[in-house]
């Protein structure tokens, strides 16, 4: 496991995305080099060291020095301990790397005690200037606005990543993305800036242009984006399209990655015995993965299968596993144990000529149960909700499987309230205390013969516990065309007044969050089909009482211009389906082209939802939507 630090109060994500940024990997790959038969000691005013050697393995200290009275003499991470700055001349190395990217500052600090030793600085894996926010520290959010998506073109597929400008409500002017894209052997292909300089634009980035564009081969691999001069916060958001090519008829979206790595990754189903279930592992570092430092198992049980062979730099590997883990069937599900090695990874399913693709999510390890959510106040009602659509029960089939989502829930004590469209509620399903390794997965389409949602709920009658990270996966199906679609998603707590820590959550600014900028995009033609979009838009409400909601909304141009706008009302558990071609005139849409989008905002109340494409005969696609 990559003992790395991805959060902590000093800004550690900032730290791991600044040492791991492609980029830097570069300097520092170069840097192991240098230092290959020298005896390193570390000046480590930041707490930085382990990640730095675990990233960069070269790198490892043969005795790391701090500042910090209160910590010298304590475990270094590198069977050592961590020894007074004051006593470096004495040091028996013959090189010191203080870790910081302020090289005069740490020459002018350490020039006393360095004894005629040389000394190295992170400053040679710096960005350069012009990717950096002015006036703001190295290390500042802003100055790490990155992420990774999986991104493929092929004879048979097509896919494109699809986002808005959100920035510019920042206050960012001058945008520029940078993107380095991989090919499956971790080979640079293409390294590219595409500028964004109109408020509120549409963003595309399409794999057959990128690959016509460089005039390059086939690849399956992943971006890198880096968006430089962002504001207001660090979070690069798209949606990424994918569909069939040369008469395939697979169409699927998925959502972007989490921008850091995470010890194991859940919500995978266990293969279908029809089913090839592939997981892509895309190594997100510079530095091999070692064979068998991934591994899969059964939720809930410890029979580990290794991925036995070594996964180089920024490589991307299909990993077949339904064979790797034989005799495992859905509805049983999967637990990915990357060890950090991986920003959030895909799977893709192939089942009866049809390929669907979706995301694991980020299972934690610093959560524990909470007895508080058991004894929860009025006035947060229900509490924390998972809501997802029902989607028509004469056309669709709708299945729902609860996840656990951190290392310590051993129970998911969970019932299922059904609403229908006006928000009339239809049903009530406990579905028990069920075990971590449940293979429980209900079908929504047989409790209810209504269109609307569900909400995923704690219910404790038969004891149980709760963290707050309450997950499930949700999986649809085209009665007609066997298309299918999944998506899985984590719970909050929904349009109360009163606030339980962070709940419920903002896109901006402290809890309460009451309101909602959620984005829709457009649909698009592709060689063999005209896509429309769709959403399906849900007013969870956590108490009872709430007033229906004032949404709006609006028609953008793909260069941001505002074309149209409407207003729809939704009552509390209600829901409403949004397909822009049925509440937007056709010139407006036909403006607005491929790039164009319908932002939906909402003052009154926080709304969820569920997007995707549809051609009309049956081929959809469906995840959750994202906000900024």
């Amino acid at each position: 496991m990559l003992d790395i630090r991805t959060f902590s109060p000093q800004g550690g994500n900032i730290l791991y995305k600044a040492l791991a940024h492609p980029l830097a990997a570069e300097a520092l790959v170069r840097m192991e080099a240098e230092f290959a038969d020298r005896t390193l000691a570390i000046y480590d005013p930041d707490d930085a060291a382990r990640t730095l050697a675990a990233l960069y393995p070269g790198l490892k200290p043969a005795h790391v020095y701090v500042h910090d009275t209160e910590q010298v003499g304590k475990p270094d991470g590198f069977d050592g301990t961590l020894r007074a700055l004051v006593d470096l001349p004495a040091t028996e190395a013959d090189v010191i790397l203080a870790l910081s990217f302020e090289d005069a500052k740490m020459r002018t600090r350490l020039k006393g005690l360095l004894n005629g030793r040389e000394l190295q600085t992170l400053t040679p894996a710096r960005l350069p200037d012009d990717m950096l926010v002015k006036g703001r520290p190295y290390l500042d959010k802003l100055n790490f606005a990155t992420n990774f998506a999986f991104f493929r073109e092929t004879d048979r597929f097509s896919c494109r990543i699809v986002t808005a400008n959100y920035w510019s409500s920042y206050a960012a002017e001058n945008l520029r993305y940078w993107m380095r894209l991989y090919d499956g052997t971790g080979k640079i292909l293409a390294q590219w800036e595409q500028p964004v300089t109109e408020a509120g634009a549409g963003i595309t980035i399409d794999s057959a242009e990128v690959r016509q564009r460089f005039d390059l081969p086939e690849f399956t691999g992943q971006l890198f984006i880096h968006v430089l001069g962002a504001r207001g916060h660090d979070v690069v958001k798209y949606a990424l399209d994918s569909w069939g090519k040369n008469g395939d008829p697979s169409l699927s979206v998925t959502h972007d990655a989490n921008a850091w790595p995470s010890v194991r990754y859940a919500t995978l189903p266990a293969p279908e015995s029809d089913e090839t279930l592939i997981v892509w592992v895309q190594n997100s570092h510079a530095t091999t993965i070692p064979a068998g430092a991934i591994t899969f198992n059964r939720m809930g049980e410890d029979v580990a299968y290794p991925i036995d062979h070594t996964v180089g730099p920024f490589e991307t590997v299909a990993v077949d596993v339904g064979a790797l883990c034989p005799g495992l069937h859905w509805p049983a599900q999967l637990e990915l144990r990357s060890g950090r090695h991986l920003v959030r990874p895909r799977y893709e399913i192939t089942q009866r000529g049809r390929t669907r693709i979706a995301h694991l999510n980020v299972e934690r390890d610093n959560l524990r149960p909470d007895p508080a959510i058991r004894q929860f106040p009025p006035s947060l009602g229900r509490g924390f909700l998972l809501p997802f659509p029902i989607l028509d029960p004469k056309c669709f089939e709708t299945f729902l499987q609860p996840n656990p989502m951190s290392e310590a829930l051993e129970t998911l004590p969970v019932r299922l309230d059904l609403f229908d469209e006006s928000g009339e509620k239809t049903g009530s399903h406990f579905l028990g205390n069920l075990q971590r390794n449940h293979d429980t997965a209900v079908a929504l389409h047989d409790l209810t013969d209504r269109l609307g949602h569900a909400d995923l709920v704690y219910d404790f009658r038969d004891g149980g516990e709760a963290d707050g990270w309450l997950h499930a996966m949700m999986r649809y199906r085209h009665r007609e065309s066997d298309h299918a679609a999944e998506t899985s998603f984590g719970a909050h707590i929904f349009n109360t007044l009163m606030t339980w820590r962070s709940e419920p959550q903002s896109y901006s600014g402290p809890p309460p969050g009451l309101t909602t900028r959620l984005f829709l995009k457009l649909g698009q033609k592709t060689a063999q089909d005209t896509l429309s979009s769709f959403c399906c838009l849900i007013h969870p409400a956590s108490v009872e009482g709430t007033e229906a909601s004032e949404t709006t909304l609006l028609l953008h141009a793909a260069n941001g211009v505002l074309l149209a706008q409407t207003t729809i009302r939704i009552a509390p558990n209600g829901s409403f389906m949004v397909r822009p071609q049925e509440l937007f005139e056709a010139s407006h849409l036909n403006h607005a082209g491929e790039g164009g989008y319908v932002l939906i905002r909402d003052l009154t109340c926080r709304l969820f939802g569920y997007h995707g494409l549809e051609n009309g005969e049956g081929a959809f696609s469906l995840d959750h939507m994202f906000g900024f």
